[in-house]
């Protein structure tokens, strides 16, 4: 999971998704009114489709899930669900982009509390996932460091076998690419290094290759990537950085 700049909906979306959460909290029963508004054919044709395409291009790779990283998202997910909060129906800062394994299956209506009333999910367009969340990359597993850490892993199956899998491969598959994007620079090919730029990026399980960047420069580093020592270079080289990270 990596953080999600949240972008912009268009001024007339708000003005509608507005009107209808004055129409939800009106309404004698607040969630069922919210449910019907969302399941409305105008809304459907409307807002659905403004929130869909402007969440698609928040997402990481090619319009990952914003939770698991790695299947398509094909959901228009409440990060606070209507059943626990009908006022945030249309609220643009409670959408996310999820698949539909994430938000169907696992997720659901699910919603843990702290003790103090606080969310213990991670909302990736508000919240930076990096304090709460640690990739372990040899295992392909997270590790979590909070609370809030440990329920988004147990809800969403972070550590399920087939993102494991998924993050064991784009790890190994990386520096290769790390490598094709610095000669394609070197030459000065920038059509081809933009391309392998885009092939290291939309790759699915992006928080892969920003935790390789993120873990290059921690102490403890060369143990992390121990009999790596060439990939911990690419990774370190200021050139890869910037032109990749913008940042050296």
């Amino acid at each position: 999971m990596i953080r999600i700049k949240r972008a912009p909906l268009p001024r007339a979306a708000l003005t509608l998704m507005a009107g209808h959460t004055g129409d939800i909290s009106q309404a004698s029963v607040p969630k069922q009114r919210a449910k019907q508004l969302w399941k409305n054919t105008t809304v459907r044709r409307q807002i659905h489709p403004v929130l869909r395409s402007t969440l698609a291009k928040m997402a990481p790779g090619l319009e990952r899930c914003m939770y698991c990283g790695d299947n398509q998202g094909t959901d228009i997910d409440h990060f606070e669900p209507v059943r626990i909060n009908p006022l945030r129906t249309f609220d643009w800062h409670n959408h996310l982009l999820a698949c539909s394994l994430c938000n169907s299956h696992l997720k659901r209506d699910l919603f843990p509390l702290a003790k103090d009333g606080s969310p213990l999910l991670i909302d990736p367009s508000s919240d930076d996932p990096a304090p709460h969340l640690h990739l372990s990359l040899a295992a392909g597993e997270y590790v979590h460091l909070t609370d809030r850490g440990e329920a988004t892993i147990k809800v969403f199956g972070l550590n399920r076998s087939i993102l494991v899998r998924g993050r064991r491969r784009a790890y190994r598959a990386t520096p290769p690419l790390l490598d094709r994007w610095l000669n394609a620079f070197e030459k000065g090919d920038m059509e081809d290094a933009a391309d392998w730029a885009s092939v290291v990026w939309e790759q699915p399980t992006a928080d892969v290759v920003l935790a390789m960047f993120h873990q290059a420069l921690v102490p403890g580093a060369e143990d992390i990537f121990a009999d790596e020592s060439e990939t911990l270079a690419l990774l370190r080289d200021p050139v890869i950085r910037t032109g990749l990270l913008g940042t050296c």
